[in-house]
C-alpha cells in the first residue's frame, strides 16, 4: 500500500485536480490512517476540501504542492507536504503550520509584519527568523488593544535579550494602517494575520471584514517579490474575496480547511511570485 505520502502526492499531482474548476472533496479512511499518523479507532473520516480554479488564482494546497516543476520552484510549500498532511489529520495547529511555512520564506535580516500580535508568540517566532548578528531585520508588530501589546511585551522581555528587543516595534494601531509605521523603503518579507479575538481577552473585540480587506490591500501594496501574506482566520469571506482577485501568474494562493472541523482556524498563505 502506498504510504499517505506518497498517496497525497500522487492526488496533488494528478492533472484533474490541478485544473478543474470545481470543488475537490478527500474523503480519508482510518485504514489509511491507521498505517500512517492517526490512531484509527479514535478518528473517523478526515474531510478536506480544495478550490483549484486556474481562473481567479485561487489553488487549493494539494494542487499547489508538487503540480509542476516550475511550481516546486517557487512555492513556498516544496517539502512540507507530510506536516500539511499532519494538519489535516489534526497532528499540528494552524499556527504550527503557518510557521513552518515562515521558515521557508524568510531570511536572516528581513523586515516581517505582525500584523496582530496577539499574546505576542507569532511576534517571537518572526524575531527568531529575522534576528541575526548584522541587527538588519525587523519586525513591526501591530495591534488595536492595548492588552495585547502589554502581553506582547512581557513575553519579549522574558524570552529575548536588549538587544534582540530593540529588533521588535510594538505599535497600537489597527492592520489596515501598516503603511503608516512600516519605513517607506523596507522590502517586507512577510506579513501575518491572525484574525478574530485575542485569546484570553474580550471575546467581543475582534478583527472585521472592513478592515480586515484594508488591510489586505495595504500588505500587497508593500510585500517584495517572494514575500507571504500569511493568514490564520475562521471568518474566510473577506480573505477570500480578497484572494480570488489575485493574478494567478503573480500569486500563488491557497487555504487548507477541515469540513468536519468547522469552526477551526484555517491557514491561508498569498505567496507573491
Amino acid at each position: 500500500m502506498l504510504s499517505l505520502r506518497r498517496w497525497f502526492f500522487s492526488l496533488a499531482t494528478h492533472s484533474t485536480l490541478s485544473c478543474s474548476s470545481g470543488i475537490t472533496l478527500f474523503l480519508v479512511p482510518p485504514l489509511i490512517l491507521k498505517n500512517t499518523l492517526c490512531n484509527s479507532s479514535k478518528k473517523n473520516l478526515s474531510c478536506y476540501c480544495g478550490e483549484p480554479n486556474k481562473k481567479n488564482g485561487f489553488f487549493s494546497v494539494a494542487s499547489d504542492l508538487q503540480s509542476s516543476s516550475s511550481c516546486t520552484k517557487d512555492s513556498p510549500f516544496s517539502g512540507l507536504e507530510d506536516a500539511l498532511v499532519s494538519y489535516l489529520f489534526g497532528k499540528k495547529r494552524a499556527t504550527d503550520i503557518a510557521h513552518m511555512v515562515w521558515k521557508q520564506v524568510v531570511q536572516k535580516g528581513d523586515t516581517v509584519i505582525d500584523a496582530t500580535c496577539g499574546n505576542g508568540f507569532d511576534t517571537l517566532a518572526m524575531l527568531n527568523l529575522v534576528a541575526d548578528d548584522s541587527h538588519d531585520g525587523y519586525v513591526y508588530a501591530l495591534d488595536i488593544q492595548e492588552d495585547a501589546l502589554n502581553n506582547t511585551s512581557l513575553l519579549l522581555e522574558k524570552s529575548l535579550s536588549s538587544n534582540e528587543r530593540q529588533l521588535v516595534k510594538l505599535f497600537n494601531i489597527c492592520h489596515s494602517k501598516m503603511e503608516n509605521v512600516v519605513p517607506r523603503n523596507a522590502s517586507v518579507r512577510l506579513v501575518a494575520f491572525n484574525l478574530g479575538y485575542l485569546p484570553g481577552g474580550d471575546k467581543e473585540i475582534i478583527t472585521v471584514s472592513e478592515t480586515t480587506s484594508l488591510a489586505l490591500e495595504a500588505a500587497k501594496r508593500i510585500l517584495m517579490p517572494g514575500g507571504l501574506i500569511s493568514i490564520v482566520v475562521e471568518e474566510l469571506e473577506a480573505v477570500e474575496s480578497f484572494a480570488t482577485k489575485l493574478c494567478v501568474e503573480n500569486w500563488i494562493c491557497c487555504k487548507l480547511q477541515m469540513l468536519n472541523r468547522p469552526f477551526g482556524p484555517i491557514p491561508i498563505f498569498l505567496y507573491r511570485r
